[in-house]
């Protein structure tokens, strides 16, 4: 009889953890969010419902559900809407006790949010650009902001646009910070007779790079390393001038429909083996939890130049919005 108790008590046990549920929202590369919420379901019972998202509609999508939250948890995509979220107060306070296990660019990401969010990765911005192309046209590669401006590069340059991409508005702020938002505004107006495209997310300009669709890709330094690793002809650079980087982050949903369970999941990712699965599923970005293992194709911070970027001030909603509808009327609304 004792024996039937205690297996009764842990086919509960076991039934409770399948009957668990968080419902996330993952701005990541499709096979890094894929493989991450399959292994936490098969290891730990909970069923994870995962939806696909940029980070510029994330942000919208958990402002829609404000009222009636139906996401439990946020994971990736560029740190500055994340911020937002946590300063519109669509996200939970929550102090992991893990923090001191990340390196301190994670645990500021947290600081600045009053908690409300945390960092998880790391990546540079940069160029990417299609050595077979290039090579034809006798093209070097761009090295500095100063080079895509060349005519060489006339219709030969894709970037996300502002309005949908985290990538994109990175890139902004990037510029506003490293020449003053005069001549930033200025720089990108002469950029944008270059662009052939405006994509909507911030992945396809370094896929577009890769397969030949076009020669050079304003983009995180890490999808290229992710595309030339598959054996596409793409190699990328960090401009000369310096560069900002995103901190992509992670956060639980302020009265989501499964908190306790967001808990453990966001726990579970700050960890060395939560952390593994953007290197398995070929993304370069640098993991935030210092335990783990850097591969030698993540680029190094410390070999680049990277601004002192104020993820405070630029993540602000305010300031957001102001750049973004200043770009859209000053810049992508312009003829080419």
């Amino acid at each position: 009889m004792k024996k039937l108790l205690i297996c009764s008590s842990l086919v509960l046990a076991y039934g409770a953890a399948q009957a668990q549920t968080v419902n996330m929202i993952c701005s990541v590369q499709a096979e890094w969010c894929s493989l991450m919420s399959t292994v936490y379901a098969k290891t730990t019972g909970v069923k994870v419902n995962m939806t696909a998202k940029g980070s510029g509609e994330a942000l919208a999508q958990l402002n829609a559900e404000k009222a009636n939250p139906k996401t439990d948890i946020w994971f990736g995509g560029t740190g500055d809407p994340h911020l937002q979220a946590a300063e519109q107060n669509l996200t939970l306070e929550y102090k992991s006790a893990q923090l001191t296990a990340l390196y301190p660019w994670a645990q500021k990401q947290a600081v600045d949010s009053k908690f409300r969010t945390v960092g998880v990765y790391l990546g540079p911005l940069g160029f990417g650009y299609n050595t077979e192309l290039l090579a034809k046209k006798k093209v070097a590669p761009p090295t500095s902001w100063a080079d895509l401006l060349k005519p060489e590069f006339k219709g030969e340059i894709q970037m996300a646009n502002a309005a949908s991409s985290g990538t994109s508005y990175t890139v902004i702020a990037t510029l506003v910070q490293l020449m003053g938002e005069d001549k930033a505004f200025d720089y990108m107006k002469q950029l944008h007779k270059n662009v052939s495209t405006y994509t909507r997310s911030g992945v396809a300009p370094a896929k577009a790079v890769a397969r030949g669709e076009t020669a050079v890709s304003i983009s995180f330094v890490h999808d290229v390393t992710t595309e030339a690793t598959q054996g596409f002809p793409a190699a990328s650079v960090t401009p000369s001038e310096g560069t900002g980087a995103e901190i992509g982050s992670m956060s639980i949903v302020k009265d989501g429909p499964n908190t306790e369970a967001a808990k453990k999941f966001y726990e579970w990712a700050l960890t060395p083996g939560g952390q593994q699965f953007g290197l398995a599923a070929k993304q370069f970005q640098l993991p935030s939890n210092a335990k783990v293992p850097v591969d030698p194709r993540m680029t190094n911070p410390s070999k680049i130049k990277l601004i002192n970027y104020d993820y405070a001030k630029y993540g602000a909603s305010a300031e957001r919005r102001r750049l973004i509808a200043k770009w859209e009327k000053e810049v992508f609304n312009q003829p080419r």
